[in-house]
């Protein structure tokens, strides 16, 4: 013990402040990026382009900037220009060196840090330049300021030569061009253009009159996209709205500012059953909401009901509408602007000020009570629509407790329909959704029973995009699906409830097929969208051509397959070609080998990267405008491979 305690003591000598390493400069970053821009991933890549973009979206919303152009060069590099105020570029005392070389070499370096250079900015660290310096093999950056070309250049981080003139110029603002370092991002360094250009669009929407254009210089066509909307958030839910029934022509738009914080919303009603409300703080989007969407809908609540009061459009003794009544079919966009941003929650997409939900609900309140009395037919509308909204949710409450009664939520109550698997864990335990008692029969002998169950379904289930709730809950194979996964259903739903961690849908390879999975990703992504977002939902991918020749079997999945494949066999003996019509034509066997066995199987993981365009599609595909679903089909139709008709 005690030669083991001396040991201990010679160690403890030995670990002193050599051993202590200090990362200079931006080291850090290059050690540690995720720390920094959350992953090296495809995410990440882009990231880049952000930190860059948010310092000229700073000086547009300062007002010295109204045009930024970013451009992805042949090489995969980026272009980002801005006719903003141009990067100062003298001495800056602390560091002795040029502002412009500080900001790109020093974390927390800035004018947006107190000093009076922005009063309202956009980005979330404030380490933006920096850290896309120290993790880009190569950047340049050019100041265009008094007459003047300033130029310096880096490599990983590293200045490579001091600021210097390098020409006369009759223009102004701050050009950056960057190469992500592949050392960095492994994994890609290509962009993506639609990803890039979507954040762009919506850059534009958020800043009114600012002109943002993309141009991709890495195809043979270049393509270009420019974006400008004097309309702001305002144009911005037109543009959320495009295929939808309004319920009055123009979106209405609000704005107001106190105690230095801004606030904008626009807002319309559209005939359908599903609210659309996307809050923005500072250009960035609070997914999980926050202070400033609690309280625009507080006000939005109080509002309306007090209005339908004073105006004798709700009876006394009738109940108040709740928050979900007077939000259904609604589209909403609330952006503030605030001058010190707390972000919180697990993204760091929380608004947390809590002065942000005071100002919010007070300035939106003023202004919408004022909307409505000088727009009655407008006010009449809002009001209606969510009385009759009431109505729905208290008819759906009230088959819900008859479900209750009647089943008691209880998986053995649904005998005939669900074969449940032995597993309980739900990790492991899959649930297929099966068009047909046929294919439902054939899935259920196949299956492993541990941790496979089967739900089958017949005919095509409600279109819940046109559906109010209490008709939903009325379905018998919507309640159903709920029952069987344990969620909940409305207000109710739990995700961690889920008894299955794979949803996997399984349906035939023909039109109605196809009808019926879209029904059912409907339902999914509108009522149990936590489930999408968690990964949860697959759809299964069955082949379409069994080839036998002999005692041998292979299974091919297109036509082209198929092809190839005969091309490469011996002619004999005859070969003998099975098409899949249905699922139904499968054998137990078959269906476990191709379609169900996880060794063999392959399925698509249903996800949703952008949530705007997923809304949009479901509304096209499923609403009741025929125009722009018929525009969709005649565009598309050319890419349908392997469709029954």
């Amino acid at each position: 013990m005690a030669d083991e305690i001396k040991d201990r003591a010679e160690l403890a000598k030995e670990y002193n402040a050599s051993q202590i390493q200090v990362l200079e400069g931006l080291e850090a970053v290059r050690k540690r990026p995720g720390m920094y821009i959350g992953s090296t991933s495809s995410e990440g890549l882009h990231h880049l382009v952000w930190e860059i973009v948010d310092n000229s979206i700073d000086e547009a919303l300062a007002g010295f900037a109204d045009e930024i152009n970013v451009v992805i060069e042949e090489d995969n590099s980026i272009t980002v220009i801005d006719n903003g105020r141009g990067i100062p570029v003298d001495v800056q005392a602390k560091t002795g060196r040029s502002a412009v070389e500080t900001v790109f070499t020093i974390l927390h370096a800035g004018g947006k840090f107190g000093g009076g250079g922005y009063k309202v900015s956009g980005g979330l660290h404030g380490v933006g330049s920096s850290v896309v310096n120290a993790l880009s093999k190569d950047l340049d950056v050019y100041v265009y300021k008094q007459g003047k070309i300033y130029h310096q250049s880096y490599a990983r981080g590293k200045v490579m030569n001091d600021l210097e003139v390098t020409g006369e110029t009759d223009r102004q603002g701050t050009t950056v061009h960057f190469t992500p370092d592949p050392e960095i991002f492994k994994e890609t360094v290509a962009f993506d253009y639609e990803k890039l250009a979507t954040r762009i669009r919506e850059l534009a929407f958020l800043n009114r009159g600012l002109k943002i254009t993309i141009e991709d210089k890495r195809a043979e066509e270049e393509t270009k996209s420019v974006y400008h909307y004097e309309g702001g958030i305002k144009s911005y839910v037109e543009f959320l709205n495009q295929n939808k029934t309004v319920l009055y022509d123009e979106p209405i738009y609000l704005e107001d500012e106190q105690e230095g914080i801004s606030v904008e919303v626009s807002l319309q009603h559209t005939d359908g059953y599903h609210s659309n409300l996307m809050s923005f703080a500072n250009n960035i989007h609070t997914y999980e909401g926050g202070t400033h969407e609690a309280g625009f809908k507080t006000a939005l609540t109080r509002v309306v009901n007090d209005y339908a009061r004073k105006n004798k459009l709700m009876k006394e003794n009738e109940d108040k509408l709740s928050g979900d009544d007077v939000r259904e079919g609604l589209t909403v966009v609330v952006s503030i602007k605030h001058p010190d941003p707390q972000f919180e929650g697990q993204t760091k997409t929380k608004l947390g000020n809590s002065e942000a939900r005071t100002i919010t609900d007070r300035l939106f309140s003023t202004h919408f009570e004022r909307f409505l009395m000088e727009n009655p037919q407008i006010a009449k509308k809002i009001v209606e629509k969510g009385m009759l909204a009431s109505k729905a949710r208290l008819a759906a409450k009230r088959a819900r407790e008859v479900t209750r009664k009647k089943s008691g939520l209880e998986i053995s109550n649904l005998p005939g329909k669900l074969a449940d698997c032995s597993s309980k864990d739900p990790e492991i335990s899959e649930l297929f959704i099966v068009e047909g008692d046929s294919a439902g029969g054939s899935a259920k002998q196949g299956r492993s029973r541990l941790f496979q169950a089967i739900l089958p379904i017949r005919g095509k289930i409600l279109n819940v995009e046109k559906a109010s709730l209490d008709k939903i809950l009325s379905n018998e194979e919507i309640r159903s699906l709920f029952t069987a996964m344990g969620t909940g259903f409305g207000e109710e739903f739990d995700v961690s409830k889920a008894r299955y961690h794979k949803l996997v849908i399984m349906t035939d390879a023909d039109v109605d097929g196809a009808h019926i999975r879209t029904l059912l990703l409907t339902l999914f992504y509108r009522y149990m969208r936590p489930v999408v977002e968690a990964g949860y939902v697959y759809i299964a991918q069955p082949p379409l051509y069994q080839v036998r020749q002999g005692k041998k079997s292979v299974y091919l999945d297109s036509d082209e397959e198929l092809d190839q494949y005969l091309l490469e066999i011996p002619k004999s003996p005859k070969p003998v070609v099975q098409r899949y019509k249905g699922l139904g034509e499968m054998d137990a066997e078959q269906l476990w080998e191709t379609t169900m066995n996880p060794e063999n199987r392959r399925m698509l993981q249903v996800t949703v990267d952008d949530a705007i365009v997923a809304d949009q599609v479901f509304d096209m595909l499923m609403g009741d405008r025929v125009e722009p679903r018929r525009e969709f089909i005649e565009s598309n139709a050319k890419y349908v491979q392997n469709l029954d008709v």
